[in-house]
């Protein structure tokens, strides 16, 4: 005599069940820590760092400006590029700060140096690499480090126009990894930051933390210490008129533009009154302006 089973026939489950469990599926897949990508840094000598898949994609040409064309910044090339060679040959060097007037070249002149300095090594040497990464990603320099931390290659890590607001917590990533971090800065690479801010942080965030605190000079310190951890501030001024037209007038003999003397004075100064600034970049937009007019291509 059989006995029929005991056991409840399954029941199908039903699609809203299913569309929850895909839904929790999809967000745990979203929080997940994407998996490193190895790089290959043979592919070039400058790369990109994209935080959301912890990736760093090559960059075949750099738009980059020549050391020669880079005028009013004698004293700040010379130790920045002093900086990069020592480092470059294994050699103590210090995380740089370069601050101040928008427009004089701060971002150029990383760029520049970096080509210089590869241009410049033995025939036996690695090439020095650098990479960029963004503002909005220094969250993730941790995981970049660790990614270059085993490399034979040598690393600048380059931020461009860094700041931070007043309600941003990040910064506390970037120094940890600077200096006080249990592991520290990697051996084989430093960190290179523009910034229009000496202390990396609004003045008027400053004042406010001072005139709310119970000791003003502690309710800053930890923010403004951030600036601390680059051994060098290369300090960036707006130029004189002088300086000006001696931008001016080098990029016209670079491009081989043929013109009269004291109409492109007169029309260079004009350009920069109307723009209110005398920079580098206001002598390059003017060139450009010029060399269009004369049909020259750049």
């Amino acid at each position: 005599m059989s006995h029929a089973s005991s056991t409840p026939p399954s029941s199908p489950v039903s699609p809203e069940t299913l569309a929850l469990f895909q839904r929790i599926a999809d967000a745990l897949e979203r929080i997940a820590p994407p998996a490193r990508l190895d790089a290959n840094f043979t592919s070039a000598d400058a790369f990109v760092w994209h935080a959301a898949g912890r990736r760093l994609a090559p960059v075949p040409k750099v738009n980059r400006v020549e050391m020669s064309l880079l005028r009013g910044i004698d004293r700040v090339r010379d130790i920045l590029s002093e900086n990069t060679q020592r480092f470059a040959r294994g050699l103590p060097a210090n995380n740089a700060l370069l601050w101040g007037a928008r427009g004089m070249g701060k971002s150029s002149l990383v760029k520049a140096v970096h080509a210089e300095i590869n241009h410049l090594r033995e025939r036996d040497e690695r090439p020095l690499k650098l990479i960029e990464i963004h503002r909005e990603d220094i969250e993730t320099l941790p995981d970049l480090m660790g990614l270059l931390r085993a490399d034979p290659h040598r690393f600048i890590i380059f931020c461009d126009d860094l700041s931070f607001d007043s309600d941003d917590t990040s910064y506390k990533s970037l120094k940890a990894v600077l200096e006080g971090g249990i592991e520290g800065r990697p051996d084989n690479v430093i960190f290179y930051a523009t910034s229009n801010r000496r202390h990396l942080m609004p003045r008027d965030m400053m004042d406010n933390e001072r005139s709310t605190a119970i000791n003003p000079g502690e309710a800053v310190e930890e923010k403004v210490s951030l600036s601390d951890r680059f051994g060098l501030w290369l300090g960036f001024h707006k130029c004189s008129q002088d300086e000006y037209l001696d931008m001016v007038f080098a990029y016209v003999a670079h491009i081989g533009l043929d013109v009269d003397r004291d109409t492109t004075r007169a029309e260079a100064l004009e350009w920069a009154t109307t723009r209110g600034a005398r920079s580098g970049r206001t002598a390059w937009q003017f060139i450009q302006d010029l060399a269009g007019r004369m049909g020259k291509a750049i």
